[in-house]
């Protein structure tokens, strides 16, 4: 089926453009949701004037969220999960789960179907978009971690890791030295203490 979109539509094209599309999709969904029309000689005469209109729609758009687009960019979103040993959760983290925390912390509501990522079923850091139109996707972190653990990042615990596993070899080696001597001199005076 070949439709000609009347608004933007993610994934599939700008308004004005002419697409082939499933017949179930242009069916049920573009044509009822006031999308899409059947690109018919009749409606592709007037190409120009959706696109000239689209054009300014979307201009206006992306400036009336520009402020929520800065807003959102960089914010870091933390879930506490069950998780396994081998860093697999018991559940996931669904778009509806991240939409929702993000409505939290920035007080304005973003719908599940604007955040574009996959369930999140392990441990770590992942990013996602949300999509408040189609030029302004800004990009949020989100971070998973082991219920019951402090929250790290990556790059901070592997840093922590690398010092504490250092740290421990050079004690030791400089520690044990000198206390195995005076282990030997010890033993002789602790008896002699004892005994008085």
């Amino acid at each position: 089926m070949k439709v000609m979109l009347i608004k933007d539509v993610y994934k599939l094209g700008r308004a004005g453009d002419v697409k082939r599309v499933a017949d179930g999709y242009g069916r049920n969904y573009l044509l009822p949701q006031g999308l899409a029309v059947l690109a018919t000689p009749g409606a592709l005469k007037q190409v120009e004037r959706i696109r000239s209109q689209a054009e300014i729609r979307r201009t206006e758009q992306n400036q009336e969220l520009k402020g929520l687009a800065d807003q959102i960019e960089g914010v870091v979103l933390t879930f506490a999960a069950k998780a396994g040993e081998t860093g697999k959760l018991y559940g996931s983290i669904t778009t509806q789960s991240v939409a929702e925390a993000l409505q939290e912390k920035i007080r304005f509501e973003i719908k599940r179907h604007q955040i574009d990522m996959q369930p999140i079923r392990n441990l770590g850091e992942f990013t996602a978009n949300v999509r408040l139109t189609m030029d302004l996707t800004p990009e949020i972190k989100i971070i998973v971690h082991r219920e019951g653990e402090a929250i790290e990042s990556p790059a901070k615990a592997v840093a922590e890791q690398t010092q504490v596993a250092e740290a421990p070899v050079e004690e030791t080696t400089v520690e044990e030295a000198p206390p195995s001597e005076s282990e030997e001199t010890a033993p002789e005076a602790a008896p002699e203490v004892e005994e008085n």
